[in-house]
């Protein structure tokens, strides 16, 4: 067995007007939000378009905030609007597919900010077919991750983090990703 041992240095918290504090705080010790927001949006984010299904029910959205977070199994975690019916469907089906945008389908990414829409095949105007989990896969984003719903939480903060198993995987050529640092949006902060 592996023991990993450190030392630690307790360091009291700064109190307003004692001691040298970083320009970043006032004399109150509040922290500069814009200082904040710049300093969060350095955090390297790519842009994914996550869909799900109950149903007759189908939910999608462009989402920033994934990550991988185990190799066996594979995990990823997602964070999803509460109030988004991505979440309300997964809640419901336990199942959903990560789409990986390319840098050049922009266009692609951006009618799924607006509500979801299914019509004869498509969601927001984007054709899709049924994966193996049921879930909507997008035809035209060449990269997807099928998941199964492991955990949410939906106790903290202002989004719902989602744990999701990776159990299908589909590549249908090269894709650059799109990162929102090379997009015309920008998220957090």
């Amino acid at each position: 067995m592996y023991v990993r041992s450190c030392k630690l240095k307790i360091i009291s918290n700064p109190q307003p007007g004692l001691g040298n504090l970083p320009p970043e705080y006032d004399e109150a010790g509040n922290m500069d939000a814009k200082a904040k927001q710049k300093t969060l949006r350095l955090l390297t984010n790519g842009i994914y378009v996550l869909t799900s299904r109950d149903g007759d029910r189908y939910g999608a959205a462009t989402v920033t905030w994934v990550s991988q977070v185990s190799f066996k199994p594979p995990l990823l975690m997602a964070a999803l609007r509460k109030d988004g019916s991505v979440l309300n469907c997964l809640l419901s089906s336990g199942s959903s597919v990560l789409h990986i945008v390319g840098s050049e389908q922009q266009e692609i990414a951006q009618k799924f900010f607006s509500a979801t829409k299914e019509s004869a095949g498509f969601l927001n105007g984007e054709p899709f077919c049924e994966g193996k989990t049921f879930a909507p896969v997008l035809k035209n984003l060449k990269a997807y991750l099928e998941c199964k719903l492991v955990k949410i939480s939906e106790d903290y903060g202002d989004h719902a983090i989602a744990i999701l198993e990776v159990v299908e995987a589909g590549n249908r050529g090269d894709v650059d990703p799109l990162v929102v640092d090379d997009s015309p949006w920008k998220y957090g902060g």
